[in-house]
């Protein structure tokens, strides 16, 4: 027994000094296939509104679905984070990760719980009952503090990745408290306020967790290609001044329907798109500049940055025309605005997301397959569902706009019989996403398993 322990502890050369960073990345892509599983059944309850509407009504899916990729997005980047500083710092505080740890994984077992006994009080992104915000808020705290005191310990000549993830937490911190203004009746009595201070909320809390996963993608061009440069470079540097600029004030194109003074929705229209075309020329000029070993040695991670790409490129497409105020009229409250976010959400920060975790696994056991088949065959899967997926929201959208807008003496039932088949598209690529994923993350999770249960030198 001891001798098959060393046998394989042998294949597990890179000392872990931060175990509980593992714990992070394993429970993400749990919730990772949770949020797909979830998205499935509510898919079903498109095309059959009656499927277990008396166990899990669309209601709950949907904030059950939300919650768990909002999950996967902010546990995979800590854990990610917290590997990588590991690694290049001595960590302040290996019991505060553990404590961040805990208070997030039962923080979220008690919202699943609530969801599905059907207990809400919160708003979009956050229905959970309300109190449930402040252990959230003291995990980060945490993270915080165990950031900060640990890269302190240089406080000159930081790459940008190193901003991007310090600045990620501290706004992630304070835009989760500014989601919860509408509790003062100062803001709840007063319509046009409370929902602008949403929508600036849930825009600034989207924009904070991209700092942590595009400079997650920074560090991982930097390590692939091992070229510091790439966090060194005045470009990448205007990119995050780029991006900060964008958290701050890019939310504005979410309320053009709002009387908010003019100049905001002018400045949001002007700087909202601008951080993708960067990203996009940022990891374009990486993957041309990427020697062939370079490719081979992380194939899959290579593979999952190149596709990152190009859904910015798509989406970037996509949001330039609805963040114009006379297109946005017609796509708003429309399934358009699911693609972009599902565009987002799924093309480009799970792609990057992904990448880190296969990185982080090649690092933890170097002998690992990256090219097996069952990846290649999952990454195909993903590639191909996801697009007409995507495909399918955008058709469904264009069609529900043209009802809302041109077309008179149809019912919305009637409507919604109309868009059944691209429903049943919906449904099935979204099926292929779980499938393709599955392939993936199963696994992923196998070998971060072995990773944090074997005894490492």
């Amino acid at each position: 027994m001891l001798q098959s322990i060393q046998m394989v502890g042998s294949k597990y050369k890179l000392k872990m000094k931060n175990k509980t960073a593992i714990l992070f990345l394993t429970i993400a892509l749990i919730a990772l296939l949770l949020g797909m599983f979830f998205g499935v059944l509510s898919g079903f309850q498109y095309l059959v509104p009656e499927f277990i509407k008396e166990t899990l009504p669309f209601n709950s899916l949907r904030p059950l679905h939300v919650t768990s990729v909002i999950s996967w997005i902010i546990l995979s980047s800590s854990g990610g984070i917290y590997f990588y500083i590991s690694h290049s710092f001595h960590l302040f505080s290996k019991k505060l990760v553990k404590i961040h740890f805990a208070i997030f994984l039962f923080t979220g077992v008690f919202i699943y719980g609530c969801y599905f006994f059907g207990i809400k009080g919160g708003r979009e992104y956050l229905e959970f009952p309300p109190l449930l915000i402040l252990p959230i808020l003291i995990g980060w705290f945490l993270f915080g503090i165990n950031y900060f005191k640990t890269v302190f310990q240089k406080p000159y000549q930081w790459p940008v990745y190193y901003c991007m993830w310090g600045t990620g937490i501290v706004f992630m911190t304070y835009h989760l408290c500014e989601a919860y203004f509408w509790l003062m009746p100062s803001f709840r009595q007063n319509y046009i306020k409370d929902l602008a201070v949403q929508w600036k909320a849930g825009g600034s809390f989207v924009g904070s967790w991209n700092m942590l996963v595009y400079g997650t993608a920074l560090f991982l061009m930097s390590k692939i290609s091992q070229d510091n440069s790439i966090g060194t470079k005045k470009e990448s540097f205007f990119f995050y001044f780029l991006g900060l600029i964008n958290l701050m004030f890019g939310w504005a194109h979410h309320v053009y329907i709002i009387p908010t003074a003019p100049w905001i929705r002018y400045f949001a229209y002007a700087i909202s798109m601008t951080e993708w075309i960067i990203l996009f020329h940022i990891i374009y000029k990486w993957k041309n500049s990427l020697s062939e070993n370079s490719k081979s040695n992380h194939f899959l991670s290579y593979k999952f940055l190149v596709l990152a790409d190009y859904w910015i490129f798509l989406n970037l497409i996509l949001a330039l025309l609805f963040s114009i105020p006379a297109i946005n009229l017609f796509t708003h409250g429309t399934l358009i605005t699911v693609a972009h976010s599902m565009g987002t959400t799924i093309g480009i920060n799970t792609t990057i997301l992904l990448a880190s975790i296969l990185y982080i696994i090649a690092k933890i056991n170097p002998d690992f397959d990256c090219k097996s088949r069952q990846l290649q065959i999952g990454f195909s899967i993903f590639k191909v569902s996801f697009f007409v997926f995507w495909i399918s929201l955008l058709l469904a959208g264009i069609k529900k706009s043209h009802w809302m807008y041109f077309t008179k003496d149809i019912s919305f039932a009637e409507m919604q019989v109309s868009l059944y088949g691209y429903y049943c598209m919906f449904l099935f690529s979204g099926i292929g996403i779980f499938i393709g994923l599955c392939l993936i993350i199963i696994p992923l999770i196998n070998e971060l398993k072995k990773g944090y249960f074997t005894k490492l030198n």
